[in-house]
């Protein structure tokens, strides 16, 4: 049995997947090119805040949430014809759930490096 590391898993996930940083996310958002969504776990956003203009989804339910068929969608709270733009605390939760909505089939995703940490040291505002 050939059981990898996490940070094996993440070092490989890193190369197939998009990773953009704070600013770029920022922009996105501005122009509303993105779906900003916010995979931390809910106990994470009563601690620290709430990013403005995110949706959050927990994830152990991303992959369910973020089925085409899903109220997400059909009551136009994601918009799947923008880039999925994923954050988690700090960075490593995010790059492996996007690698597993791109399983999914999705191409328009990315996540932000160094998650809320860069995210809360950057334009963003935290409500």
């Amino acid at each position: 049995m050939n059981i990898k590391s996490i940070q094996t898993l993440v070092s490989e996930t890193m190369q197939e997947i998009k990773t953009i940083n704070a600013n770029e996310a920022f922009e996105m958002v501005k122009k509303n090119n993105c779906n900003l969504i916010d995979i931390r776990e809910s106990r994470e956003l009563e601690n620290t805040g709430k990013v403005e203009n995110s949706v959050h989804v927990a994830r152990g339910m991303l992959e369910i949430y973020l089925d085409p068929n899903s109220a997400l969608f059909q009551q136009g709270i994601l918009d799947q014809n923008k880039e999925m733009v994923l954050f988690c605390a700090g960075g490593v939760r995010s790059a492996l759930a996007v690698k597993a909505l791109k399983n999914m089939g999705y191409e328009k995703i990315s996540h932000i490096e160094g998650g809320f940490g860069s995210i809360s040291q950057s334009k963003f505002k935290i409500v």
